[in-house]
């Protein structure tokens, strides 16, 4: 033990001479990316070494997997059961983690291990205190084995560097059992190619009900023997001689097809040995998709915080397809497409901001989500909910693909057919499943027939407003007045003597007692969120629904109630009803449309000044600096927008309202060129706009375009500390 501490601590004054060639210059934008942000509070966010919307997310994982450490990592527990080349980011359910690496020294059990038995398993500690995580590049010591690992990735390959200590009894141990809290493998297998190969393949059942991940796993150095250890030789283990301070390299491709897939992203991605010229290339990804919105601030913490939303909202959607184009289809099939296919939709969260922000900063990507979502909808009969690693999880609740597919048809996304996409919104909104049954029968989701009925129905009804967008763009006239009609379904739940949207029986009648304030997960008629939220889940018809508080006036006046009643949450709430200001909820997506009603209902300055007080308590430049799970890029992509100064609150609507924009430039790289963002006169005093113009034009719409803003030019915003 004294030898390997003391070679621990060799490792730790020689971190700088091992990561990765940083090269980071002023205009470096990857020098603003922390991606610790969100691994502590809610945040749930990955934290490791990947590029942007790879396949691969490898980094640690941990012991404890429960609901703040779904991503594998949480700030407050320092535990490493290995380096698992599957994660997902800031969901509020875990799975994947396959193909699980950890460098060991001496004998080892094979299993996950408890904390009480700090030999247990296969874990170490981490010194945290010596971590690096940066864009495309983590590492860690591992203090149990005096090992320092490193690692980073190309799209479909994660590699790694472990720079061990002297030991005859060294190994890297491969574990695709790694399951007991989310999944459970049903099918493994791991052989040996030679002495520098090893493949196999891990198929198990969790949230992703059947997921299959093929690997290729490779060696700078052969290896002595490879033993098979743990229940059914789930764990492979490689041993090695190592000296003192010897770099061991291991190279892992995926595929969700084939061993030979996984064979193929090798050849193709990294043939090679050069561990720091890969780390560049990564930072290099990561570089050029960053500098897509290139902005300007006197703040340094703000820098930070923006682009490691933008970072963070490059975690998925993930690819799926292999180099030749091969991939896992919804039917469990293998097919083929010429684009790549992506998987990981986590529409429920991602249809408010962040598909919308991929139109404007990436609209081939956004062609190709669209077109992965039209193929997956062939093959399991409508679009997806949540698909995940190729299985639809039917996860939240309404059609969150439609309002996707909608925005894509209404602001002309190319890398589809618009009509095929329309067929497919028709298709999933006609099938009579997941209460859509009910709508059919009654134009209503009735409360005592089925648990969250307000919150599928009023989703759906903005489904339905997006749909009819998207009929409208194409000239369906008969489609347009069909989705319309239907989009109107919430107003059934509308209570006139309480100003609330409250649950509806199948008789017509309020459901009784009500409690604006009380939630039961999973279990009343709301999703994650009361009465309060889900009385404004109406962005498609707010001109209508003010009418129905009797008054413009009445409406904003109830808006403003929001955010004055008390931050209490009765009955058994979800954990997600998080981030309070009286009653709105920012930790969670049903709020985050709502603080830009007030520009909708003729109140600007109201938008700007609550937006401005979030951006400001909500989101820091801390481990705990998301008041939420990061849910796949949604939470950072909403802080995104409203720095920008713009959100689309009506899905489908081509039109983004404002806000206030808090940076003094920024520069926006869209089809058409460069869409300019010249902010004048921006301080925290000076929240309001005072006038706009439009490449030189005045502009005074309290909304600006998509196809504006697509085609390039110059919006100059100058504020005022009145309005």
């Amino acid at each position: 033990m004294t030898r390997k501490i003391l070679l621990y601590l060799t490792t730790l004054l020689t971190l700088a001479l091992a990561s990765c060639n940083r090269q980071a210059t002023e205009e470096s934008l990857t020098q603003y990316v922390d991606p610790l942000i969100g691994s502590g509070g809610h945040g749930h966010v990955f934290v490791g070494a990947s590029v942007p919307f790879g396949m691969v997310q490898l980094g640690p994982t941990s012991i404890n997997q429960t609901w703040d450490w779904c991503s594998g990592y949480h700030e407050s527990e320092a535990t490493v059961i290995g380096f698992s080349h599957t994660h997902l980011s800031g969901t509020g359910i875990g799975d994947l983690f396959d193909v699980t690496v950890m460098p060991v020294t001496g004998d080892v059990t094979y299993a996950r291990g408890t904390i009480e038995e700090p030999e247990s398993g296969l874990w170490s500690m981490a010194d945290r205190t010596q971590e690096t995580a940066e864009a495309g590049y983590y590492a860690v010591p591992l203090t149990r084995y005096g090992i320092h690992a490193e690692m980073t990735a190309t799209p479909r390959v994660g590699m790694h560097r472990y720079t061990f200590p002297e030991a005859e009894d060294a190994a890297i141990v491969i574990d695709i059992e790694n399951g007991g809290y989310w999944d459970r493998a049903t099918e493994t297998h791991i052989r040996a190619e030679g002495d520098t190969r090893i493949v196999g393949y891990r198929h198990s059942r969790g949230w992703a009900a059947r997921q299959r991940v093929y690997f290729v796993a490779e060696f700078s150095k052969p290896f002595t023997q490879l033993t098979l250890h743990g229940k059914d030789s789930m764990y492979g283990r490689a041993h090695f001689t190592t000296t003192e301070g010897e770099e061991l390299l291991m190279k892992v491709a995926l595929s969700a097809v084939s061993i030979d897939g996984a064979r193929q992203a090798m050849q193709s991605e990294l043939p090679g040995w050069d561990f720091d010229a890969t780390c560049q290339a990564a930072r290099q990804r990561w570089e050029k998709e960053l500098a897509r919105i290139r902005i300007e601030t006197t703040s340094e913490e703000q820098k930070r915080i923006f682009y490691t939303s933008l970072y963070h909202t490059m975690m998925a959607p993930a690819l799926f397809s292999d180099v030749d184009g091969s991939y896992r289809g919804a039917d469990d099939s293998v097919h083929h497409s010429t684009v790549p296919h992506y998987t990981n939709f986590s529409l429920w969260d991602t249809y408010r901001a962040k598909q919308p922000l991929m139109t404007i900063i990436q609209p081939e990507r956004a062609g190709q989500f669209v077109a992965s979502m039209l193929d997956i909808c062939d093959q399991q009969g409508d679009l997806p909910v949540w698909h995940l690693w190729g299985n639809e999880t039917n996860c939240m609740v309404g059609d969150p693909a439609i309002p996707v597919v909608a925005d894509a048809i209404v602001k002309g996304i190319k890398g589809f057919d618009p009509q095929q996409a329309f067929e497919a919104i028709k298709r999933t909104a006609a099938n009579p499943e997941r209460g859509k049954q009910y709508r059919h029968t009654y134009g209503y989701i009735p409360c005592n027939l089925m648990n969250e009925a307000v919150a599928f129905d009023m989703e759906y009804a903005l489904a339905d407003g997006a749909a009819a967008n998207a009929a409208k763009a194409l000239g369906r006239e008969e489609d347009y007045r069909h989705f319309t009609r239907m989009s109107h379904s919430y107003r059934t739940y509308f209570d006139k003597e309480t100003g609330f949207i409250r649950g509806v029986d199948d008789k017509g009648a309020f459901r009784t007692p009500f409690n604006p304030y009380y939630a039961t997960h999973r279990a009343d008629e709301y999703c994650e969120g009361n009465a309060w939220q889900y009385t404004w889940l109406v962005p498609h018809d707010m001109e209508h629904y003010a009418t129905m508080f009797g008054s413009k006036e009445a409406c904003i006046a109830r808006l403003d109630s929001l955010f004055l009643a008390p931050s209490m949450l009765e009955g058994a709430p979800s954990p997600d009803i998080s981030g309070l200001i009286g009653q709105f909820a920012h930790g969670n997506e049903p709020s985050h449309h709502i603080l830009y009603l007030y520009t909708i209902l003729g109140q600007p300055h109201k938008t700007a000044e609550r937006v401005r007080e979030v951006m400001k308590t909500q989101y820091r430049d801390a481990k705990d600096g998301l008041s939420g799970n990061e849910d796949m890029g949604q939470m950072s992509a909403w802080y995104i927008l409203s720095t920008l100064g713009f959100y689309e609150v009506e899905p489908a609507s081509g039109r983004y309202w404002l806000g206030s924009p808090t940076i003094d430039r920024a520069e926006i790289a869209v089809e058409g060129g460069i869409f300019t963002i010249e902010v004048i006169g921006n301080s925290e005093s000076c929240p309001y706009i005072k006038s706009m113009k439009l490449n030189g034009q005045p502009y005074t719409l309290p909304y600006i375009l998509h196809e504006d803003i697509a085609r390039g030019g110059v919006l100059t915003i100058e504020m005022s500390n009145t309005y």
